[in-house]
């Protein structure tokens, strides 16, 4: 009887050990395979989880800030609205909102502010139209009321909203003259586009009125309409009274550009790509990303900690980039605030219907107003986090822009650091470290252009931002449909991409604003000259060296810097109170990537862009000092940039300073950039230097192949 009842008792237990045994490995071992996923392999339940997530809308009406730099929330916009809709000068006629941001607290108060305080008073900055003025103002949230109201503070209006450019269209549309023009062309009127490009500013001719521009395509037969332009049509109109200012219409005679190959969604292919397909690929994270995100807003990642937000103007806002040090864990401030400040694209043809097309489309459209939500798995990767833009409507009423940026952690297969000895010595070392980064990503579609604006963190303390380029040409209509047909092709000042259709050459130069705070708030700007220097006769077999000389910017005026191949140097933000332990000051450099630089002469569009004069700025902190072309850019004399505010000449030596950088790209389009453009890409570095007391991932720890399970193909059935 014992012996039978000790074995039942050992039977039963091993049930249960067996039971505990499988439940414990099953979901490690689903753990282990389901993350190997793509289409040709097998599909588990977590990717449509995953997949679920990414395209679930947020519910954000519950949301309160936790932070003092957390943009508004729906309730603080509505709350805006309501006090806006008391306000004495608004009684009678509640203005079109045109741009509503964080009235961001002073500086000193975010930099003292600790995770548990209490949060500074919430504020508000409104700029609205009312009867042809711009309105700035300050609407404290806690008080119930606007503080500050100025009136045309510069020259120049708001960014223009989607009510104005659908009224502008509807006006254009209701004109009899575009209606026969249209027809005249053989383009029904159903099949008519048309876009608004802004007007720029150009003289007296246009002055006291909000003009907009209006150019028209045909859609017939593609969804690819820019290809397709009725060439010298262009309709000038007074958004504010909502009439036509002028009609130009010089261009009949040129041909609407076919409908052949200017499609370019994927399902409108007819016939395969002529190259060996590429198997579905996707980098994997079996035990989850490694970032986190905290309130929204708040970004972690290895050693990295730094506020992430959407901006209706700016489009993706970093603050507070903290890393920490490498050898006492310390969090280091590296920069308070950064954001591409403002764009300038101008095109390069003098003609009536094209001079004016010199876009600043930070200020006149918005980046975070055009960005559209990013496309799974390939705007961004599996495992990456979608954050929403919480912006305002004309009407004062919040809308949510979702999935408008994405962060994700990158790894493509490059090296951290590494190093490798020849066993000269009767010993072998091989060390190498991969390279993976964070990346925080939006993009723009501002019309036919497509912007890719990417952040990326990397673990030695780098921070890479780039910009990438994508989307349709500008195109020029013609009546050549190949270069034997010119007479002198040397003369075509931009080429032919296809047939009828002239790739008109332009630039974009991107400028960003860089709130630099290197350990603190007092920093320096340090040129670090490359000289060459001749040796003395008989000194050295060596004609000449390069020796590396320090120059200290004291002025606004020392840190106006132009590129120059033949004369290098490094530009350092440096805290001059922070040193190594040799000494050093603690730093930052910029290190330019690829950039070109304006070429147009100095006349009035150039002036609303002087920003582009320099690659380099640096200004004194003014929190009324954020955009490259100024608060008012529409239509603006450039009155309110930073060629402006660098003429005071203001000390800039050991102080709180904002470092500018302008970024460039020459285009001179091509038939691969037909119908639509590969991406072209530029960027440029924020590294330390003498910031860390050595090599901050030393110590970090290599890979091995048991980290990381293998993903096989599934059996064919």
């Amino acid at each position: 009887m014992e012996t039978a009842s000790y074995a039942h008792f050992t039977f039963i237990l091993f049930v249960v050990l067996f039971i505990f045994a499988y439940f414990w490995y099953l979901p490690n071992k689903l753990d282990f395979q389901l993350w190997c996923t793509s289409k040709n392999r097998i599909h588990s339940n977590l990717d449509l989880v995953l997949e679920t997530q990414i395209h679930k809308p947020n519910d954000h009406t519950g949301e309160t800030p936790h932070h003092p730099l957390d943009p508004l929330t729906i309730q603080e916009i509505n709350k805006v609205r309501t006090i806006l809709s008391s306000y004495e000068p608004f009684l009678s006629c509640f203005p079109p909102i045109h741009y509503l941001s964080l009235g961001e607290p002073d500086k000193h108060r975010v930099l003292w502010w600790k995770q548990g305080d209490p949060l500074p008073p919430r504020k508000a900055l409104v700029i609205v139209l009312l009867n042809g003025q711009s309105h700035v103002l300050t609407v404290d949230l806690e008080l119930g009321q606007v503080t500050s109201h100025e009136i045309n503070p510069w020259s120049g209006y708001p960014m223009v909203s989607m009510d104005d450019l659908s009224a502008a269209i509807q006006v254009a549309l209701s004109h009899q003259e575009l209606n026969q023009s249209a027809i005249a062309r053989g383009v029904p009127l159903s099949e008519l586009t048309c876009i608004t490009p802004s007007p720029g500013w150009f003289g007296p001719d246009e002055e006291g009125r909000r003009v907009t521009k209006v150019q028209c395509f045909s859609s017939q037969g593609t969804v690819n309409f820019y290809m397709r332009p009725l060439e010298g049509l262009t309709i000038t109109v007074d958004l504010d009274k909502k009439e036509v200012v002028e009609f130009l219409d010089k261009g009949r005679g040129i041909p609407v550009p076919k409908a052949t190959n200017t499609d370019y969604r994927y399902t409108a292919q007819d016939k395969p790509l002529e190259m060996e397909p590429i198997n579905p690929i996707s980098i994997e994270q079996p035990k989850g990303p490694s970032f986190s995100i905290e309130n929204r807003h708040m970004v972690k990642w290895a050693n990295w900690i730094f506020h992430l937000k959407a901006d209706q103007r700016a489009g993706m806002i970093i603050s507070r980039a903290m890393v920490r040090d490498s050898e006492t864990g310390v969090l280091r401030s590296v920069m308070y605030k950064g954001f591409s400040s403002e764009l300038f694209v101008p095109y390069m043809d003098p003609d009536e219907n094209w001079y004016f097309k010199s876009y600043m489309d930070a200020g006149e459209f918005g980046l975070g107003a055009t960005a559209m939500s990013l496309m799974p798995l390939n705007d961004c990767p599996r495992y990456a986090h979608y954050v929403d833009g919480i912006f305002v409507s004309s009407d004062g009423k919040p809308y949510v822009q979702p999935n408008m940026i994405c962060v994700f952690e990158r790894y493509a297969g490059d090296i951290g650091w590494r190093h490798s000895e020849i066993p000269v010595n009767g010993f072998e070392i091989k060390e190498a470290r991969a390279k993976v980064t964070l990346v925080a990503r939006m993009a723009a579609s501002v019309g036919n252009y497509d912007y890719i604006f990417d952040w990326e963190f990397q673990t030695d303390g780098l921070i890479r931002i780039k910009v990438s380029l994508s989307g349709m040409l500008m195109v020029k209509g013609t009546t050549y449909q190949n270069v034997y047909q010119i007479p002198n092709q040397e003369e075509m000042s931009s080429p032919l991409v296809s047939e009828n259709v002239i790739g008109v050459v332009h630039d974009h130069f991107i400028t960003y604003h860089l709130d630099m705070d290197i350990d603190d708030t007092n920093n320096t700007l340090v040129k670090v000259h490359l000289v060459k220097e001749e040796t003395l006769p008989g000194e050295s077999p060596r004609k000449s060296y390069l020796k590396a000389k320090r120059e200290t910017a004291k002025t606004e005026e020392d840190a106006r810097i132009k590129l120059k191949l033949y004369d290098p140097s490094e530009f350092h933000v440096i805290n001059p109170s922070r040193r190594s332990r040799l000494g050093n000051p603690a730093g930052y450099k910029i290190v330019p990537g690829a950039t070109a630089a304006s070429l147009i002469t100095l006349i009035l569009h150039k002036k609303r862009s002087a920003f582009t004069n320099n690659q380099i700025w640096v200004t004194p902190y003014n929190r009324t000092e954020q955009w490259a072309g100024g608060l008012l850019v529409y239509q603006s004399k450039g009155d309110d940039t930073i060629a402006v505010w660098s003429q005071r000449n203001r000390n800039i030596e050991n102080k709180d300073i904002v470092l500018w950088y302008t970024m460039g790209f020459h285009h001179i389009p091509c038939q691969e950039d037909f119908p639509v453009m590969p991406i072209v890409s530029s960027s440029f570095d924020l590294k330390p230097v003498n910031f860390f007391e050595s090599n901050p991932i030393l110590r970090a720890a290599p890979f091995f192949e048991k980290d990381l399970p293998v993903c096989r193909p599934a059996a064919s059935s």
